[in-house]
């Protein structure tokens, strides 16, 4: 009675699988582990072909010297420093990098040095780049047809090579923060480097003596033509000026025009005259009062007034009448006013009076005559003013054209006396001859040569090996979709596995061993042959190392399909695969003649009827088999074959390995009543029935068995079988995927599995059960057949 079994995935949880980390540390070591052979290739190819560069690779010789560009050199010869500061220092360090760097620079020491016929430098080692270049281009300038070069193009033609292939070779840089250069020169030659250094320096240093001559020669000659231009309009400019002057009579005394002092002397004048007058007529108008009171008034206001004149006469008198007034006075009150005496004296007085005020009044005639002429005078001053002003107006407004003549020849005089100064200037500085840089560090013949640098070329060489090793290993894990570990199989198919069967005989070579073989060998190792075995030997693998990992697996499953298929009284199972040569003939062989060996009476059936590869191991071949009695020819049990030792049955394809099923479709022949009635018979008469099926990917024969079998044991090659076609192919048959009992991994490579497996993976351990295997490695060295 058949009895469907559960798949794997819905009695036994898939994996968790762990959160995604930022960098996967065992992931990443084991990676490390299991590519480094290959990593190692490539570091030997590069230093290899490093090595290779060192022996071929030209050696050249670095000579440098350094130049100080230093403003203090010329600062005895000018008579004003140029102010400094870091801005104006970095425009002149980065001018003079540049004149070091410029052709016309180069020019002139390829003319000095001649390098214009020197061979080491218009023809300098090439590399094979420029070489193939230089071949492509004479080939194509056959077929050019230009004109003959004359001598001096084709001079003129080497002149500028040489001078772009040294400044190719020149390195310019400025030392840091600092106002030194540095020059370093590149070449095959040492002492060519060195001289070619020395001839730059020299040129630098001649080039700003000369550029500082050419200067001051170029302004010189202009500041001469300037020269003469402002002599001759500044004698002009003069004489306008004096023209000017005497046309108008703008005569000066002392800086100012004659007509202005005239009137500053005749404005004091006037001044002065103004105050005699006022003076003189205070005078008169006081003795006019005087007089005009009368004799008796007068002599009584002589007393006051006779201050204001300047006459002993009038004092005299004034005394002599104030004595009789006296006198008088006395002898009237002594004797009496009748008294002869005092007649006398009034008498006297009288007459004293008289000449008092005869006095006053010569002298205010006096007075008025003086007002007069200071009245006089005061009226001519103020008519000379009067017609002087006039003159000086006039005189005033040609003084405004005058100044501005005057300024005009003033401001020629100047510019003429700035310009002398500059050309005097300039003529000094013209034969003044130091420049204003000097070499700090002349150039030294190198005696080792400064490329290629044999450590740096190694290391570089190494790094760049691990990193193009590094890249190829990343993309050859990057292209890793193939079944490495039993962990692949759970969490890709959600299926159980029955664990590895070790690699049997001689690996067909992969991807990565064939660039492997280039690198290390230069060429792929030839296939190896494949020779028919006997069916004995393929099928007492498991028997003949009991006690080995591959025995260990064939268990495994034995065990697996004995839990999964309890109950079932005959287990029919199918052995598939994806692809064709994954060694699924080999597996099923072992399986059934481990069950054999157990007592189990056990059935083989080869049902992959077109690639039987079971039933050409058998010797001698079978006459009859599945083919002729699925098409009734003969009886089921006559094609049947004994291993006397495993007492394994055996039901080959038919004879001559299934040469009658070509007329057939095996699909057909699988899918008949035919081979339904043979499983059903062979049920009652065996306890397992092994079935070899074809491939399910390229035929449908084992799609067209599944309703038959009661599972399957799934066989996939150990790196080489693409996950993704296996996940698909179960997938899209549901019916077969639900039958699986299990995966094997064939043909694995117990030498490379650990380092496929992360720190606490099972395979990371296998080292470690080694302890129970005992491996009989003679048994495994042949080639398998399928």
């Amino acid at each position: 009675m058949n009895q469907r079994s559960l798949p794997f995935n819905s009695v036994v949880p898939r994996e968790m699988e762990e959160p995604d980390k930022f960098i996967d540390l065992d992931r990443l070591f084991s990676v490390i582990v299991r590519r480094a052979r290959l990593v190692g290739a490539f570091v030997v190819l590069f230093l290899a072909l490093g090595a290779v560069y060192l022996v071929f690779a030209t050696p050249f010789y670095t000579s440098m010297t350094q130049v100080l560009l230093d403003e203090n050199l010329s600062k005895y010869a000018e008579e004003q420093a140029t102010p400094q500061n870091s801005q104006l220092l970095d425009t002149q360090m980065a001018s003079a990098v540049e004149i070091l760097k410029s052709g016309e620079l180069a020019l002139r020491v390829v003319d000095k040095m001649k390098l214009d016929d020197n061979d080491t430098v218009l023809n300098p080692p090439r590399s094979p780049f420029g070489v193939v270049k230089d071949w492509l281009r004479s080939v194509t300038g056959i077929f050019s047809f230009g004109s003959e070069i004359s001598e001096e193009a084709a001079r003129n033609g080497r002149r500028q090579k040489a001078a772009a292939l040294i400044q190719q070779g020149l390195a310019v840089e400025r030392v840091n923060r600092s106002s030194v250069i540095s020059l370093a020169y590149r070449s095959s030659d040492p002492q060519l480097a060195a001289a070619i250094v020395r001839g730059y320096a020299d040129a630098y240093l001649n080039d700003q003596l000369n550029a500082n001559f050419d200067a001051t020669e170029r302004a010189s000659v202009w500041l001469q033509e300037r020269l003469a231009d402002l002599k001759q309009r500044s004698q002009a400019a003069s004489l306008e000026v004096e023209k000017y002057r005497s046309e108008n009579g703008l005569t000066l005394a002392r800086g100012e025009l004659m007509s202005e002092q005239q009137l500053a002397d005749l404005n004091s004048q006037l001044i002065i005259a103004q105050a005699d007058t006022a003076s003189a007529s205070a005078r008169f108008k006081q003795f006019q009062a005087i007089v005009d009171q009368g004799p008796e008034t007068a002599v009584k206001n002589a007393t006051i007034s006779a201050k204001e004149g300047d006459n002993s006469v009038i004092r005299e008198l004034r005394t002599r009448y104030l004595a009789v007034s006296k006198r008088e006075q006395e002898v009237t009150q002594s004797f009496s006013a009748d008294h002869p005496q005092a007649v006398s004296l009034r008498k006297e007085k009288s007459d004293v009076g008289r000449q008092i005020f005869q006095e006053l009044q010569q002298l205010t005639a006096s007075y008025r005559n003086e007002y007069e002429v200071a009245r006089s005078r005061e009226a001519s001053l103020r008519e000379n003013i009067e017609g002087t002003t006039g003159r000086n107006s006039d005189a005033n407004l040609s003084l405004v054209h005058l100044r501005e003549l005057e300024q005009k020849s003033a401001a020629l005089k100047t510019l003429y006396e700035t310009y002398l100064n500059r050309y005097e200037q300039a003529s000094q500085q013209r034969s003044f001859p130091i420049a204003k840089a000097r070499v700090i560090s002349t150039a030294g013949v190198p005696t080792s040569p400064s490329s290629p640098k044999k450590t740096l070329v190694l290391a570089l060489s190494a790094v760049l090996g691990m990193m193009a090793g590094g890249a190829f290993a990343a993309f050859q894990e990057f292209r890793e979709r193939t079944f490495r570990l039993e962990s692949d199989v759970r969490s890709i198919l959600g299926h159980r596995s029955f664990g590895y069967v070790p690699l049997i005989g001689p690996r067909q070579p992969t991807t990565t061993d064939r660039v492997r073989a280039r690198l290390m060998k230069g060429k792929m190792p030839p296939p190896t042959t494949q020779a028919a075995i006997p069916f004995e030997r393929v099928s007492r693998i498991v028997l003949d190392a009991p006690r080995s990992s591959f025995a260990e697996t064939f268990r495994n499953a034995k065990l697996a399909c004995d839990r999964m298929l309890h109950g079932n009284g005959s287990r029919v199972i199918g052995i598939v695969s994806a692809v064709p040569d994954e060694g699924k003939s080999i597996i099923a062989a072992n399986f059934a003649a481990l069950l054999a060996a157990s007592g189990k009476k056990t059935l083989l059936i080869d049902a992959d009827i077109r690639k039987p590869g079971l039933s050409k191991m058998i010797n001698p071949p079978a006459k009859t088999g599945l083919v002729e009695a699925l098409i009734g020819e003969s009886s089921w049990p006559a094609g049947i074959k004994i291993d006397q030792k495993t007492k394994l049955a055996i039901f080959p394809v038919g004879g001559e390995a299934g040469a009658k099923s070509e007329p057939y479709d095996s699909h057909e022949l699988l899918a008949s009543p035919a081979m339904a009635d043979l499983i059903e018979n062979a049920r009652k008469s065996f306890d397992y029935v092994i079935v070899d099926l074809a491939a399910l990917a390229p035929v449908v024969d084992a799609k067209a068995f599944s309703p038959l079998a009661d599972g399957f044991i799934y066989v996939a090659e150990w790196g080489r079988t693409p996950s993704r076609l296996v996940r698909d192919l179960l997938h899209s048959e549901p019916q077969i995927n639900s039958k699986i009992l299990g995966v094997i991994l064939n043909k694995t490579d117990m030498d490379e599995l650990a380092k496929y497996s992360d720190f606490g993976g099972p395979e990371h351990y296998r080292h470690r059960f080694e302890k129970y295997y005992v491996e009989n490695s003679a048994t495994y060295r042949r080639t398998e057949a399928a």
